[in-house]
């Protein structure tokens, strides 16, 4: 018992607390990027993954169940086993055509296991930890957690891209360039099928095609759109739309579609597939793609095909994602380019499109943590320290630790000032909210949508890997002012830091750059500034949690902190799908107001968070 109880902190507090953030960056982060590379679309990535915080909502409600059964120790292992096997299943479930469905189940079983595992492991730090050790490795734990942080939306995010790319044919490449002195050009191309090729590969009609930029009846553009979906609906490289059904829900009928149509009618963004002048539309041009071989096996090859770099005022309006099969792989799919009717000059766009096999990429990204979390649960069932006052709460009276806790509930709510820090609690992050739901799907959809088109990989380094290294030094600059001059004078530099960088995205979105190094400095600057702010945040919630209960009040604080989160999020695609990205990102900044009104409200001793200088 001796040599379990002198075990080094060293050897179970970093792994503990890197195991704790895997699981919610991968619920809340890298589920979006996947679904959005799965085709899921942008108000169902939000609706459904925001309901993924209920668990870190409502995980005081069962927290006394881990002080009640079973030690903290055997919480800490059985969770991480539990979160292997989510993973896991999202990996098997992947391939399946109701992969969304059974995929959003798992993660549920995920999303609950790791926020009881968040429960045990603070509990058992501070059992299994002297005082003094607890001071020192708080920031060992907060240091790993960010690490988990950088690996899920950094390290994971690039390694489903690697897979993605190299799972499938080689990339397909062209370019689209403007001439004004040419003329128009009404024929349909046609692919060279005499050439042989010694491997799977894909054909084009051509890889570099001249366009004329003059303009187009609006009849012409509108056959040719149609001719090109009719062709690729026929010969199974797209679905047809599904069609509406005639019930509508009671939500949809009274309250989101008249709210939609109102904002839509006010300041929403036209489809951009119909974004036409009244006459005379810009030119197209045809570009035909089939592949040299029929797949083996019967496999499906989906090539996503986007604008990669150039001009963009020429833009892929059909055929972005296109289906090939043994049955259709000889016929010609055809992606359709559209140039700005108010482009006059020469000019040049780039597009590329990857064929790698999107479900697989993510099955071994999800099969590789599976595996981590099982390598976790058999080294901690070893590493861990079996601490004497480790064990189950023994009830003694009938009253029991339920009792206890609501006792300790109803006292959060008769605390002073609970109007403003409920208030603050909910509404400081309201922008955040909704920003962080939409920012990855803004940096991967394609520009033709007002994305910015970047593949998986560059979200992965830009949004993931600088973004998080950003807001962990944003963080750690934070924590070191406050500590000089306390929390009241922070407060509102605090917010002012947090909340005004997110106008970078609004920048982003109307000028729509193309340089990798601005686009990671604007993210970066917004991280940034959010782990600066965000400390002030933190710091309330230990200054309000201050009293008898200050572990279970903290707990009803982090609750209403992760429903501040979810809310907002959940409505988050909703509103940009009404009004667009640029709209979107405005209402963002618009939407942090409510937080500056509350901090004038709130009751902050002048001396809390200054560090003894003593």
């Amino acid at each position: 018992m001796e040599k379990t109880k002198t075990k080094s902190p060293w050897s179970w507090v970093p792994t503990i607390y890197y195991a704790q953030g895997l699981p919610y960056v991968v619920v809340m982060t890298v589920s979006v990027i996947m679904y959005k590379r799965m085709g899921v679309s942008n108000a169902d990535i939000a609706l459904y993954t925001s309901w993924l915080y209920l668990p870190w909502v409502i995980k005081p409600l069962w927290s006394p169940l881990v002080d009640l059964f079973k030690t903290k120790r055997w919480w800490i292992v059985t969770m991480q086993l539990f979160v292997g096997a989510g993973l896991a299943g999202v990996a098997f479930v992947l391939p399946l055509p109701s992969f969304f469905q059974y995929s959003l189940a798992f993660l549920w079983l995920l999303a609950f296991s790791s926020a009881t595992h968040d429960i045990a492991a603070d509990g058992f730090y501070m059992l299994a930890l002297k005082e003094g050790q607890q001071s020192y490795f708080i920031g060992i734990r907060s240091t790993f957690y960010r690490l988990a942080m950088i690996t899920g939306q950094g390290l994971l995010i690039i390694l489903a891209g690697f897979f993605e790319v190299f799972t499938g044919q080689e990339p397909v490449r062209f370019s689209i360039e403007t001439d004004p002195q040419k003329n128009q050009v009404k024929e349909v191309p046609s692919i060279n099928n005499s050439r042989q090729f010694d491997d799977l590969t894909f054909v084009l009609t051509e890889e570099e095609k001249t366009v004329s930029t003059q303009t187009i009846p609006k009849e012409q553009a509108d056959s040719l759109r149609q001719w090109v979906s009719l062709q690729n609906i026929r010969n199974g490289f797209v679905e047809p739309e599904e069609e509406v059904e005639d019930k509508v829900s009671w939500w949809s009928r009274t309250v989101s579609e008249p709210m939609g149509n109102w904002l839509k009618e006010r300041v929403g963004q036209e489809d951009p597939a119909d974004l036409t002048m009244e006459r005379e539309q810009g030119n197209m041009a045809l570009v035909g793609v089939q592949l040299s071989d029929s797949p083996r096996e019967e496999r499906e090859i989906v090539l996503n095909t986007g604008f990669q770099r150039g001009d963009g005022s020429i833009r892929l309006i059909d055929g972005e994602r296109l289906v090939f099969t043994s049955a259709n792989y000889n016929k010609t799919a055809w992606m359709l380019i559209q140039i700005d009717p108010k482009l006059d000059r020469a000019t040049i766009a780039h597009f590329e499109g990857r064929s790698g096999n999107i479900p697989l990429a993510w099955t071994i990204t999800f099969s590789l943590l599976a595996l981590l979390f099982l390598g976790f649960f058999i080294y901690h069932k070893l590493a861990l320290p079996r601490p004497a006052n480790d064990k189950a709460t023994v009830q003694e009276d009938g009253q029991g630790v339920f009792y206890e806790f609501f006792q300790t509930f109803g006292s959060f709510f008769k605390k002073k000032n609970i109007g403003p820090a409920l208030a603050f609690l909910l509404l400081f992050r309201l922008g955040e909210a909704q920003i962080v739901k939409m920012a990855s799907p803004f940096l991967l959809d394609a520009r033709e949508v007002g994305g910015l088109g970047l593949t998986t990989g560059d979200v992965g380094l830009i949004y993931g890997t600088i973004g998080i290294l950003a807001l962990t030094l944003g963080g750690i600059l934070g924590g070191f002012m406050a500590a000089r001059r306390g929390l009241k004078f922070w407060i509102l530099p605090m917010a002012l830091a947090m909340n005004l960088p997110n106008l970078v995205f609004v920048y982003l979105s109307y000028a729509m750059p193309q340089s990798f190094w601005l686009i990671s400095g604007s993210v970066a600057l917004e991280q940034f500034g959010y782990g600066f702010g965000f400390t002030a945040y933190m710091l309330y919630m230990i200054y309000f949690s201050e009293g008898k209960h200050k572990t279970a009040h903290f707990a009803i604080c982090t609750g209403l902190m992760a429903m501040g989160m979810m809310i907002p999020g959940m409505i988050s695609g909703w509103i940009q799908e009404i009004i667009g990205y640029n709209s979107f990102f405005i209402w963002v900044v618009l939407a942090t107001i409510p937080g500056f009104i509350i901090i004038r409200f709130l009751k902050i001793d002048k001396s809390f968070g200054i560090k003894n200088k003593k």
